[in-house]
C-alpha cells in the first residue's frame, strides 16, 4: 500500500500558517527568532549542564535529555515552516513528509515520557532523601531514559504505519506548516473511523500514562510536603517542582487541547495555532523556565560567564 500512494501522491504542499501575502515576512521573522532563542536556550542548557561537574547529578541528567529532545524538536519543524513564509509553494516529498512526522512523533513522545521520569526524580528526592542516590543511580537513571525513547519510538512507528495504509488520490494540499496526523487522515480518500481511533488511543497513551505518572508522584511529594513542619522546608521543597510543574502545565494542555478532541469540536485552522504551542513556544520556554527559576542553573551560568571574562 505504501508504493501505491508514493505512485499516486510523490510530494505534498505545506499551506503553512496563513495565506495573507502581508503577514508573510513578519511571522518569517517572528519564528525565525523563536527558533534563535530556542537553540540558544536549549544549547545554552546543554553545554552548562555537561561543563559543570556539580550539575552531574539525576536532575540535571534528565533536563540535559529534555533540552537535547526540544532542541531537536524545533527543528524538526521550524526551518521547513520558514519555507512557507518565503517561498509561494512549501513543497515536500512523500519521503520527506513522512520522516518529519516520523521524527515529530519520537520527540513529542519522547518529550511526554521524560517529562514523568522527571517527576519520578523528584517524588524520590522529596519523599524518600535518604535513598535518592540508591534508587536514582546511574543504571536506572539510563534504564528510565531507554524508555522514554523506547516509547518514543513506539509511538513514531504506530502513527507511521496508520498513515502508510491510507490513500492520497489526487488532492496534495496539506493544510498545516507541518506533515501532521490529522491533516492527512482530512487528505486521505480512505481515511476511517479506525484510523482516527489508532490516533486517539495512542495520543492517549502518550499523554496517559505520563500524566498517571507525574499525579501519582505529586500526590506523594505533596503528602510529603505537608508533613513537613518548617515553612523554609516546605517553601524549598515546593521550589524544586514549580519549573517541573510550569513545563508539564504548558506541555500536556496544549497537546491535549489539540489531539484529544473530535475534529468536528476544534477545526483544522484553530489546531494550527494551538499546535504552535506545543511545538514552538514550549521548546522555547522550557530551558527559560528552568534557568531563570533554578539556583544551581543561575549558579553554573555565572561560573561559566566568570572563566569566560577570566580568559
Amino acid at each position: 500500500m505504501a508504493a501505491d500512494n508514493a505512485s499516486l501522491v510523490t510530494e505534498f504542499i505545506l499551506s503553512g500558517l496563513t495565506d495573507q501575502p502581508g503577514l508573510q515576512l513578519p511571522l518569517f521573522f517572528l519564528f525565525l527568532g523563536f527558533y534563535m532563542v530556542t537553540v540558544v536556550g536549549n544549547l545554552g542548557m546543554i553545554t552548562l549542564i555537561g561543563l559543570n561537574s556539580h550539575l552531574h547529578i539525576p536532575m540535571y541528567f534528565f533536563l540535559f535529555n529534555l533540552s537535547f529532545i526540544d532542541l531537536s524538536f524545533s527543528t524538526t519543524i521550524i526551518p521547513k515552516m520558514l519555507m512557507s513564509f518565503v517561498s509561494k509553494k512549501n513543497i515536500i516529498s512523500y519521503a520527506g513528509c513522512m520522516t518529519q512526522l516520523f521524527f515529530f512523533c519520537f520527540f513529542v513522545f519522547s518529550e511526554s515520557f521524560i517529562l514523568s521520569a522527571m517527576a519520578y526524580d523528584r517524588y524520590v528526592a522529596i519523599c524518600k532523601p535518604l535513598l535518592y542516590t540508591v534508587t536514582m543511580s546511574p543504571q536506572v537513571c539510563l534504564s528510565l531514559l531507554l524508555g522514554v525513547y523506547g516509547m518514543g519510538i513506539w509511538g513514531s512507528v504506530v502513527h507511521i504505519g496508520n498513515i502508510m495504509f491510507l490513500t492520497f488520490c489526487a488532492d496534495n494540499l496539506v493544510n498545516h506548516y507541518m506533515c501532521d496526523i490529522i491533516p492527512f487522515l482530512e487528505l486521505a480518500c480512505n481515511s476511517s473511523y479506525i484510523n482516527l481511533l489508532v490516533v486517539f488511543v495512542v495520543v492517549a497513551v502518550g499523554i496517559g500514562l505520563p500524566i498517571t505518572t507525574i499525579f501519582i508522584s505529586y500526590g506523594f511529594i505533596l503528602s510529603s510536603i505537608f508533613h513537613i513542619s518548617s515553612i523554609e522546608g516546605r517553601s524549598k521543597a515546593f521550589s524544586t517542582c514549580s519549573s517541573h510543574i510550569m513545563a508539564v502545565s504548558l506541555f500536556f494542555g496544549s497537546g491535549a487541547f489539540m489531539y484529544l478532541k473530535p475534529p468536528s469540536v476544534l477545526p483544522l485552522d484553530q489546531g494550527k495555532v494551538s499546535s504552535l504551542f506545543y511545538t514552538i513556544v514550549v521548546p522555547m520556554l522550557n530551558p527559560l523556565i528552568y534557568s531563570l527559576r533554578n539556583k544551581d542553573v543561575k549558579l553554573a551560568l555565572k561560573k561559566s560567564l566568570d572563566r569566560i571574562t577570566f580568559l
